[in-house]
């Protein structure tokens, strides 16, 4: 972590999600006004000590919904990332180490479901499954984890070509064994990376579901706030800044994160380059060369797709 805090990137995002953590668990104990209630003497009014925000169109304080809003996308992300965090190394692994017959399959599934957009897969599920922060968080999770699964599949065959790996076998190792002892460890540090860009994409997909009117009407969230100022943009135009900005914060904070996390996973993205010994430096060098790319966390080289 503490590599993290040392680069730009990792710090900025560090305090932005921290900031969205603290308002989402400020939400559960304490929230000014009824993010729902609506006081149509109190519409439209400005920014003051009682309404730090405003108020809009129904009266409805501003900043109490961005507050419960936070939650909302938080929650929403959370199990985004669980769900594709499960679905991309349950497929990924399995693409890998499966029988040729049963990989090569499962691949070309994977293949097959990464073809349908996210978005569009996250219709379909709320259309047949009904809207609620469920349902989006299993589409997006799914969505996402279809596109790991890639990512880990390209990994795990670079792990198993390693002399470990050999050992493992000659040593009579179980494949599930090998799979937690050796495997996950070695993906443990790409899979953080794509996870956190997969939270970024939470919080884009969660504002975009919520803005078309597919998330509960009841839930306040920030892409259903700026459906309802749009309308009214030309008249009012301050109001629906703090939504957006909100959503605009939360995706760069959880993308930020995730290129500090590749710089702290990465020695050479840190500057610690002088520091590695020169035979370690000539096998990473070698294994980039033969993957087709230098360390770039979650890029999978030419070669790993051939499967896929």
């Amino acid at each position: 972590m503490k590599h993290v805090w040392r680069s730009w990137p990792g710090r900025i995002g560090s305090v932005i999600i921290a900031g969205v953590v603290l308002l989402a668990l400020l939400s559960l104990v304490w929230q000014p006004y009824d993010p729902n209630k609506i006081t149509p003497r109190e519409k439209w009014l400005p920014m003051s000590g009682a309404h730090w925000f405003g108020t809009d169109g129904g009266g409805k304080d501003l900043f109490t919904q961005v507050l419960v809003g936070s939650r909302t996308t938080l929650l929403v992300a959370l199990f985004s990332v669980v769900i594709a965090g499960v679905v991309g190394l349950t497929f990924g692994i399995l693409s890998a180490i499966a029988p040729r017959w049963l990989g090569e399959a499962i691949a070309h599934l994977i293949d097959v479901l990464i073809a349908l957009p996210t978005l569009v897969l996250a219709l379909v599920l709320v259309a047949a499954l009904k809207g609620s922060l469920w349902t989006v968080s299993l589409a997006i999770g799914f969505g996402s984890g279809v596109i790991l699964a890639r990512v880990v599949r390209a990994e795990v065959e670079r792990v198993m070509t390693n002399d470990y790996m050999l050992a493992a076998d000659a040593a009579g190792s179980s494949t599930w064994r090998t799979v937690w002892r050796h495997i996950v460890p070695n993906i443990g540090s790409t899979v953080i990376v794509q996870l956190s860009l997969i939270a970024a994409l939470a919080v884009l997909a969660e504002a975009a579901l919520s803005y078309l009117g597919l998330t509960p009407v009841s839930t306040p969230s920030w892409g259903r706030m700026i459906q309802g100022l749009q309308q009214t943009v030309t008249v009012h135009p301050r109001a629906i800044i703090f939504p957006g900005l909100a959503v605009v914060l939360a995706t760069l904070g959880f993308n930020l994160v995730g290129d500090g996390l590749r710089d702290a996973i990465d020695p050479r993205l840190r500057g610690r380059t002088a520091d590695i010994s020169p035979a370690f430096t000539s096998v990473v060098v070698v294994d980039d060369i033969a993957r087709g790319h230098i360390a770039g966390a979650g890029h999978s080289a030419p070669g790993d797709g051939e499967g896929l």
